[in-house]
């Protein structure tokens, strides 16, 4: 047993029991190396990672690999969900020396931690012949090894600077159309999404493709968009039995992913299909809304109002043996067995066919027909094949319960509990169930008492009872835009002034006032071989994006004015530097905030909250909302209630039309194709 087993990190506990001498990142490890003169490996994965428990298999749990790895290295494992600053910088390294990233990332650093050389998943034979070939040159000609490392090190620290902008810039749509015609090229139009495999989600493109279209009455940008929620919905990589979305799939038309489920693309992807329903109605989008938070509520909600963080790609199959997607696949024999007279009508609707058909005659379900045409084709009433499609998704479902589940990751991590707490919110203001709010506000409640701190800060995990590690800028941001959301949708202030108080530490030990971005990592922890600013959105958006967008609301409720500047001067540095629209594409979506169509909205009286559920329930993302049932004194509101009476005041740029009680003609005035 190596030292992961003291960790509480699943993924790091799966690695305890190999012949490799484990150790976590800690002083103690890192001085070990220093004071041996020894080079690091630093092994980056996390658990519901396939390719890292293939090479676990391969290479960790072998004995010859851990001779080489024991004999001449300090031995680092990291989850990179626990520790993402770890993983940001040296993924920046490994994308440097190979041209690409992902995990498995391996990377061997000298023992004061600066890179010399990386990659991803490596063969058994290849990791040891490197590793050899590493440790003589280390020995016999170190001096090239130190003059790469410095070269590789100052070009790393280059990377985190991005050019301050002192002249204010125009902010108007007309900027954007160039970058959305580049963008346009890459799009697929049979199967949505990017033109390339393998195909990620990246809801945060979606979010702005959706409101770009609808504030620009852009109807080819809503049809794409729509085309690629409705491909990823008819399944492969939406589970259609359970609810829920894999990570990305393996091919061009969302059908076989790695079958990883992980939080943080829920959250987003039901705040994204929620935002889609308010503006469609489409019937697909609710029952992928509904399906979804009925998967995390059984999955992953704990009684304590907390979510986990994933569930693994691999899981036992009929031979118990570990196999991706063994718990999702079907072969055609179970499904006639189980289908019966059925059969022929259930594989035209989820193609027990050619497109249908993975690999070894198992199948993923996917659709590719709407039920609409596969009824008229069937001669078939659309409410009959609605409910067949139930009964079999009913019936398939409980079969597979009977399978062996997928491994659970249960920890919970401070800002995807904050990402998935605000897709129950958007759930909830789309489809008006109040259990969604009533468990987002349950989860808003934990963070508040279990991930933050009497001295102030956020922790980033937390297990067992138990919170730990030190939050990063992603944890904060989340956590203030899903306390945004939460007063948004209750108009309860204690949220608002939990998210300025979360806003007023995170410049105190965040913000950096030379590069006017907000760095990763706390001032108060220890520092890296570089600082890193996130301001690239993935998968996940840029906590800076995320940032800007907090403080351009929260500079609008407050009356902040240094809240307003620093979001502008985000914004400013960053729009110059774009060249691909898709890496930007949250900053993006801040920007259409400076618009001419954007306004704010204030609500008073005692029907404020009546009115604002009828409100949220419209796609209106162009407006900022806030409201009173009484006497407020928050900024915005200040000496606008009147008794007895609900008026509503519209603004923009600081300036507000003659309050009226015109629920009417306030909804005229903000729905921009009324």
């Amino acid at each position: 047993m190596n030292e992961l087993h003291l960790e509480t990190s699943p993924y790091l506990l799966q690695h305890a029991n190999n012949p490799v001498h484990w150790k976590a990142w800690n002083e103690k490890s890192l001085a070990q190396a220093q004071k041996e003169n020894k080079l690091i490996i630093i092994s980056i994965g996390y658990s519901a990672c396939h390719w890292c428990h293939v090479m676990e298999h391969e290479s960790f749990e072998n004995d010859e690999v851990a001779a080489v790895m024991n004999a001449h290295f300090v031995n680092i494992k990291i989850d990179r969900e626990e520790r993402p600053d770890i993983d940001a910088v040296y993924m920046k390294a490994v994308q440097v020396m190979t041209g690409q990233g992902g995990w498995p990332m391996n990377v061997v650093t000298l023992p004061d931690g600066r890179p010399i050389w990386g990659g991803t998943y490596f063969r058994k034979n290849d990791w040891i012949n490197s590793l050899e070939k590493l440790q003589e040159i280390y020995t016999q000609n170190p001096q090239t090894i130190f003059e790469y490392a410095q070269q590789l090190h100052e070009g790393l620290q280059s990377l985190s600077v991005i050019p301050k902008i002192d002249s204010p810039i125009e902010h108007n749509l007309d900027s954007l159309e160039k970058l959305i015609e580049k963008w346009q090229k890459s799009f697929d139009w049979d199967f949505g999404g990017m033109a390339r495999a393998p195909k990620f989600m990246m809801p945060t493109n979606y979010e702005f493709l959706l409101r770009y279209g609808y504030q620009t009455q852009n109807q080819s940008l809503l049809d794409f968009t729509n085309l690629t929620l409705t491909k990823m919905a008819y399944g492969g990589l939406f589970d259609t039995l359970d609810g829920g979305f894999s990570r990305y799939s393996v091919d061009m038309k969302w059908h076989v992913p790695h079958f990883e489920k992980m939080l943080y693309d829920n959250g987003q992807l039901v705040s994204l299909y929620a935002n889609a329903y308010k503006l469609t109605q489409n019937p697909l989008y609710k029952e992928v809304i509904e399906k979804t938070l009925t998967f995390v509520e059984k999955e992953w909600l704990t009684s304590e109002g907390s979510f986990y963080s994933a569930l693994d790609a691999d899981s036992l199959n009929a031979k118990n043996h570990l196999e991706e997607g063994a718990f999702y696949v079907w072969t055609k024999e179970e499904l006639l067995e189980l289908l019966g007279k059925d059969f022929d009508l259930f594989s035209e609707v989820f193609n027990i066919n050619e497109f249908g058909h993975w690999e070894h005659g198992n199948y993923v379900l996917i659709q590719n027909q709407s039920l609409e045409q596969i009824a008229e084709n069937q001669y078939i009433g659309i409410e009959t094949l609605a409910q067949k499609k139930k009964t079999w998704e009913q019936k398939l479902y409980s079969e597979r319960e009977k399978r062996s589940k997928p491994r659970l990751d249960d920890k919970c991590l401070t800002s995807w509990n904050a990402i998935m707490g605000k897709g129950f919110i958007e759930a909830y203001k789309a489809l008006g169930n109040p259990k969604y709010l009533d468990i987002a506000l349950q989860n808003a409640d934990f963070i508040t008492k279990n991930l933050w701190s009497a001295e102030g800060h956020l922790f980033r995990t937390y297990k067992n009872g138990k919170a730990t590690i030190n939050a990063y800028l992603e944890d904060y941001a989340h956590v203030i835009h899903v306390f945004i959301a939460s007063y948004e949708t209750t108009l309860d202030e204690h949220w608002l002034q939990n998210a300025k108080q979360l806003t007023d530490y995170s410049f105190d030990h965040f913000y950096d006032e030379k590069a006017a971005f907000f760095s990763y990592t706390s001032k108060t922890d220890e520092a890296l071989i570089t600082t890193h600013f996130e301001v690239e959105d993935n998968v996940i958006p840029a906590a800076n994006s995320v940032m800007a967008s907090n403080l351009f609301r929260l500079g609008i409720y407050f009356s902040n004015s240094y809240y307003e500047n620093i979001a502008e001067q985000m914004v400013q540095n960053i729009i110059p530097t774009i060249d691909y629209p898709s890496a930007f594409s949250n900053w993006l979506n801040v920007l259409l905030n400076y618009s001419e169509q954007n306004k704010e909205l204030a609500i008073c009286g005692e029907k404020a909250f009546d009115y604002l559920g009828q409100i949220n329930q419209q796609y209106l993302p162009n407006i900022i909302i806030s409201g009173s049932k009484t006497d407020s004194k928050l900024p915005f509101l200040e000496n606008r209630f009147e008794e007895n009476q609900t008026l509503f005041y519209l603004c923009q740029n600081k300036t507000c039309d003659i309050p009226t009680a015109d629920f009417q003609q306030i909804i005229n005035k903000i729905t921009l194709n009324s």
